[in-house]
């Protein structure tokens, strides 16, 4: 497992019985999570979290707040800075545990010893796309929501990345991809992290299983002649490494050289320091 051990304003500070503990910058929040399976002791910091997410049986849910505190915040991650904010759907707008990845593409792109173009498609608030700004390639950020897009585009200026040379893209990833390719517009690497499912801007429905050997098998006609990477991200619970690396093999990993490997990542756990796994990632890299 590859773990996010390099975070100073996040922390994963305990997880019990469904749900974690987790301190963003200056603030305490509880969320569900269906792995913690565990019944551990809960210790006093439990008791004083700043809010609460509550399932619903009904779907969704809701948060529970026991202090006033911003709607939204900034945490810093080495030179990027991210916007917090608690959405009714649990998230708040980051996941930590992609630090793992941000750090290994920035390196890949700092080595490559050329210029990079990479196309950061499911993008969401532009983790991944800011860590290869700031390694200094070109960008290319796509997400069906637009404001999704637009929290990206607020935190590369607040990492003051908005001047590099980045396209910001509302649009279904796939049909934006295929013409790409009509285009003839070719991309160095890309970084792929779909939802289990969703639906597009036009009301399409997007299914994981069913969706992505098609969408890599499509994504091999937009990498240039020497790509340099390829990740395949994923939360699918019955979607494992092995899968996912034979999924990058027979698709990316037939049509260019270079190796090929998954693993799970993970937050480390600081009150019983165990790694909690957070999903999987696929890796296609040209030597």
């Amino acid at each position: 497992m590859r773990i996010a051990s390099n975070w100073q304003d996040y922390a994963l500070l305990d997880t019990s019985d469904g749900e974690k503990l987790e301190r963003w910058g200056k603030v305490t929040l509880i969320r569900p999570d269906p792995q913690i399976i565990w019944r551990t002791p809960r210790d006093g910091q439990w008791s004083r979290p700043d809010a609460h997410y509550h399932r619903s049986s009904k779907g969704g849910g809701q948060w529970e707040n026991f202090t006033k505190f911003p709607q939204s915040w900034q945490i810093r991650y080495g030179e990027l800075t991210f916007k917090i904010s608690p959405t009714g759907f649990k998230h708040t707008g980051l996941f930590p545990e992609q630090a793992v990845n941000w750090d290994l593409f920035g390196s890949l792109i700092r080595g490559a010893g050329r210029p990079v173009s990479v196309l950061n498609l499911f993008a969401y608030t532009g983790g991944a796309t800011l860590a290869c700004l700031n390694a200094g390639a070109s960008v290319c950020h796509v997400d069906a929501s637009k404001g999704m897009v637009q929290w990206a585009r607020e935190n590369a200026a607040l990492s003051h990345l908005e001047g590099r040379d980045v396209r910001w893209i509302v649009d279904d990833c796939e049909k934006f991809v295929a013409r790409e390719i009509r285009r003839g517009r070719r991309y160095d690497a890309v970084i792929m992290d779909p939802p289990s499912y969703g639906r597009g801007p036009g009301g399409e429905v997007w299914q994981l299983e069913e969706k992505i050997y098609d969408l890599l098998s499509l994504c091999t006609g937009v990498l240039s002649d020497d790509p340099l990477f390829f990740a395949l991200n994923s939360y699918t619970t019955g979607l494992s490494p092995s899968v996912m690396a034979y999924l990058l093999g027979v698709t990316v990993g037939q049509k260019y050289k270079g190796t090929v490997s998954a693993d799970e990542i993970g937050l480390p756990v600081q009150r019983s320091g165990l790694v909690l796994p957070c999903g999987s990632t696929a890796l296609f890299v040209n030597p």
